[in-house]
């Protein structure tokens, strides 16, 4: 599930990521509060949830796992993926922050085909009606083919790849460690590596699942939505919920629409207004009314949202402003803004810093619970034995459960052999193995080799570790690869180029794993078959790997200036990516003066502040900023962190005056303003590709300046 995603920030949610893990109890507990947990009484008969959801369907019959994959559920599951993809390619292509979409998906899915399914029921023509196993089927599909657009690396480790983004670099910008975006290579290198982590952990399905009990908590908390949507009172409040995201959907989208008219140049539009002076603007404190991040700042917790503004703070604020006053000491005066020998380089490396802290902590914290888990888990013979990690309050945890016997034989009864995994991962990796240097050059046959090796290990690590925590650790596997294959491979034999190939490879393994167990975990709670969930992956998988390079495409071509810092769509993580890798093959002899000790103080911060947060009392910890937050702003500036503090501000006053409500239709609302604004890059940059560019530019100059252009164009 996308909400797990990490990419570095929230990218998983969904990101879709390693702040997810940070969030995940937040949002499910949001969740869980959508559903049951309101005090307002006109909510509150459509929220609650019901002790035995199977004692409410135990008259509706199953249907066969064949007749839970319809042509229906896979139509809207396309025209949803293509719509997501849109979504999560302009957050990728932008800040890099991806909110969680499961609920968007399970929402729209269910409006889609209960209104089709309605209007046939009255003609008299309906043959088959809407379940929550069909309902599973299409969130499982939609959140596969748009997790592609994150998992695809198109604002990480593949457009890092591209002259784009190595011009921006002053070394190992050669011929051998570029290699420029093609749709052909792209969806090919997709097909390639995106399948295997879903045969690597197959076989441990019914271990993960019932043996061992883990809870994965997104795949909870989505399948308590999809249950809840599916009965009589959660129907009528799905309905509400589809009605307040069309209206959202339908301001954000005539909203972009309005900004396009003014914004024909560099530096025009809402977008570059000067909202706290031109001073603070230009150290990138402005508010751009932007609908996408407010709506994402609705729906991420408080604490990443003031985590981001912090980071802003203190980067913009006040690091880069004493920074620049030592240009001609620290670094030459006659270098450019965006050399990474000057000021740039500050911000880009102490940005990694922060974020390889935090995440080789995380890593090693989650890699230390999953290991006292399994531990335990292998010492205690009892079959109905709970991790003591779990949450021994929720329903799964009760063994004996009406629900847990139906869900359990179901789950046990479309078994998928294990030979299919065992000879698919081996069929997939044998190509890939054969293939991936003809794409990849330098990336020599003997490292995929050794990446398949350890990939289904580090695939079960990931998959578990997610199931106790909700974290998934993909972007940390991919560094991890970079750092390795890149320095095998080293700087003179295009060590740069096969670092981040090797971490697309490691990052599709182990992020499809993780995503897999989640839906496992949704379907085995929504009665949805094994073998349809397994399909439902694969179908959405294939289905994102050709929508998501098409989009990126489109993207591509259509907006001249993409990956430019400064431009709409800078994919700041390309950059940070192509560095990481840059580091893996030539150490630290590019960074300027006195950047590495900044680093070591930075790195080290943010495995304190983590060390801090996790002994704090929750009460207290719950008030600590997450440095991997803090560090997006560090090199992309601080207005998506003000967009999105503005949507924290409005869900907060909206908690305090109708808490019932704010819990119930905040996520429908930011939906709509994240799907509206998402699906109005499709028609600009048809627009653009057109030729097709806006008639005014609205620009804000200070009066001096102003005072300037009136003498110049003066007679």
């Amino acid at each position: 599930m996308e909400t797990t995603r990490d990419h570095d920030t929230i990218e998983n949610g969904n990101n879709h990521g390693a702040v997810a893990g940070h969030e995940a109890e937040e949002q499910t507990l949001h969740r869980r509060k959508m559903m049951g947990d309101s005090k307002d009484h006109e909510v509150e008969d459509e929220v609650k949830e019901v002790q035995s959801i199977e004692m409410i369907f135990k008259d509706t019959k199953v249907p066969s796992w064949q007749s839970q994959l319809t042509v229906r559920a896979f139509v809207v599951s396309f025209v949803l993926g293509i719509l997501f993809t849109f979504i999560v390619m302009k957050l990728n292509l932008t800040s890099g922050i991806i909110p969680s979409l499961n609920v968007s998906a399970g929402l729209l899915g269910f409006f889609f085909v209960k209104t089709w399914t309605k209007f046939l029921d009255k003609s008299g023509l309906l043959k088959q009606p809407f379940t929550r196993q069909e309902n599973t089927v299409i969130q499982t599909c939609v959140v596969a083919t748009s997790g592609i657009a994150f998992s695809g690396g198109f604002g990480s480790y593949l457009f890092g790849m591209s002259e784009i983004i190595a011009n921006q670099s002053t070394t190992a910008n050669d011929s051998q460690n570029i290699k420029n975006p093609s749709l052909s290579w792209i969806i090919g290198f997709l097909f390639i590596v995106s399948f295997l982590g879903l045969f690597s952990v197959l076989p441990l399905r019914k271990i993960m699942v019932i043996d061992y009990k883990l809870i994965y908590p997104s795949g909870t908390a989505t399948a308590h939505l999809i249950n809840s949507f599916h009965t009589p009172q959660g129907a009528k409040l799905a309905k509400k919920q589809v009605k307040a995201l069309g209206k959202f959907f339908s301001f954000s989208f005539l909203w972009g629409f309005f900004q396009w008219f003014f914004t024909s140049g560099d530096g025009c539009g809402f977008a570059s207004f000067p909202t706290f002076g031109l001073k603070a603007y230009e150290n990138r404190f402005y508010f751009d009314f932007s609908a996408t991040y407010v709506g994402v700042g609705m729906i991420c917790p408080y604490i990443i949202n003031i985590s981001l503004l912090v980071g802003s703070i203190l980067s913009w604020g006040i690091m880069w402003p004493l920074i620049e006053n030592r240009k001609g000491d620290w670094y030459s005066k006659d270098l450019s803004p965006s050399s990474l020998h000057g000021i740039q380089g500050y911000r880009v490396f102490i940005s990694i810093s922060l974020i390889l802290g935090d995440g080789i902590y995380n890593f090693f914290k989650v890699l230390s619970r999953t290991v006292v888990g399994l531990t335990h888990q292998l010492r205690n013979k009892d079959p109905n034995m709970i991790l003591p990690l779990a949450d021994k309050t929720s329903a799964e945890a009760k063994a004996a459960s009406f629900d847990d016997q139906c869900r359990t034989e179901m789950f046990l009864r479309d078994q998928i052999p294990s030979w299919v995994a065992v000879s698919g991962y081996v069929i997939i990796a044998a190509i890939s193995t054969a293939v991936l240097p003809q794409i990849f050059k330098q990336l020599e046959w003997y490292y995929v080799i050794v990446i398949y090796i350890f990939a289904p290990a580090l695939a079960f690590c990931n998959a578990y570790g997610c199931g106790l925590t909700d974290w998934s650790l993909a972007s940390t596997y991919g560094k991890l690869a970079i750092f390795t294959i890149g320095a095998w491979a080293g700087k003179d034999n295009g060590g740069v180029l096969a670092g981040l190939a090797a971490c697309g490879v490691m990052m599709n393994i182990v992020a499809t794993a993780s995503d897999l167990m989640q839906d496992f975990k949704t379907g085995y709670m929504t009665l949805a078959s094994p073998r349809s969930m397994f399909v439902s992956q694969i179908i959405g998988t294939a289905m994102g790997c050709v929508i998501s390079p098409c989009v990126f495409w489109l993207f591509y071509k259509a907006f001249d200036d993409l990956g430019i810092p400064g431009s709409e769509y800078p994919a700041p993580f390309a950059l940070v990516y192509r560095n990481m890798a840059i580091l893996g093959v030539e150490g630290f002899s590019s960074l300027p003066k006195n950047c590495l000790t900044l680093c070591y103080v930075f790195f080290a911060g943010a495995i304190i502040i983590n060390m801090i947060k996790d002994i704090t009392p929750n009460k207290y910890a719950k008030y600590i900023p997450l440095p991997m937050a803090m560090a997006i702003p560090f090199y992309l500036g601080s207005y998506f962190a003000i967009d999105m503090c503005v949507g924290s501000l409005i869900l907060f006053v909206w908690e305090k005056i109708n808490k019932a409500k704010a819990d119930a239709f905040g996520p429908a609302v930011a939906s709509g303003l994240i799907c509206g604004d998402g699906i109005w890059t499709l028609p600009s940059s048809i627009l653009a590709l057109a030729g097709v560019k806006p008639p005014i530019c609205m620009k804000f100059l200070s009066r001096s300046t102003n005072n300037k252009v009136d003498v110049f164009l003066s007679p």
